[in-house]
């Protein structure tokens, strides 16, 4: 997968998964996760999949309606990266925060549904149900930041509640932050969960 690597300055801090939302590149969230946690590696991948030309990480057949089958493909073919990444950059495989927007967040949603190691911790914004009756892994002592809008036209905050709901039942230590700026990524956001970050990592 197209991606870039950056190596931090804190080898003890998590390295951060950064998951762009449709029509980014691998480098979008790079200013996010300089905010997040300045002295952490930074691993941005590009979705292999295009959209009108617009990268994303898995297919969708109309707005907010997910081709699932391209959905799971797509999951463990960036679950498979990971562990190909981490032998490639020399980091550590069982350190990996995800930092994901839109499209970006409902993949790390995704592949926290299907793999119980698949990372340390999530930051999700504005992410939506990846899949519904799937049996969620044991993901006890993961902790999962979600940013949501109380008035996201895409993501309804009630799929916020479900989606929080099926975390918090497979194990998760889940906390949700809200805005009313629809579905776009605020500063107070990136700041609550820089907040966030700094007391799950750095305590």
């Amino acid at each position: 997968m197209k991606h870039i690597f950056k190596q931090g300055t804190d080898p003890s801090a998590p390295t951060l998964v950064i998951l762009h939302g449709t029509g980014g590149t691998e480098n979008d969230l790079l200013p996010l996760a300089n905010h997040i946690s300045a002295g952490s590696s930074v691993l941005g991948v590009r979705g292999n999949v295009l959209e009108n030309g617009m990268p994303r990480f898995f297919r969708r057949l109309a707005e907010g309606v997910f081709d699932e089958a391209d959905l799971i493909f797509r999951t463990k073919e960036l679950y498979e990266f990971l562990d190909t990444a981490a032998v490639q950059h020399g980091f550590d495989r069982d350190n990996l925060v995800a930092v994901g927007y839109s499209n970006g967040a409902n993949i790390a949603a995704s592949l926290l549904f299907h793999y119980a190691d698949a990372f340390k911790g999530a930051i999700l914004h504005h992410p939506m149900m990846p899949l519904r009756g799937l049996q969620l892994p044991d993901l006890s002592g993961i902790p999962v930041f979600i940013a949501a809008g109380e008035n996201d036209p895409i993501c309804s905050a009630a799929e916020t509640e479900e989606l929080s709901a099926l975390l918090r039942e497979a194990g998760a230590e889940v906390d949700v932050h809200w805005e009313r700026h629809g579905h776009r990524l605020t500063s107070t956001e990136a700041d609550a969960a820089a907040v966030w970050f700094a007391h799950m990592f750095r305590a």
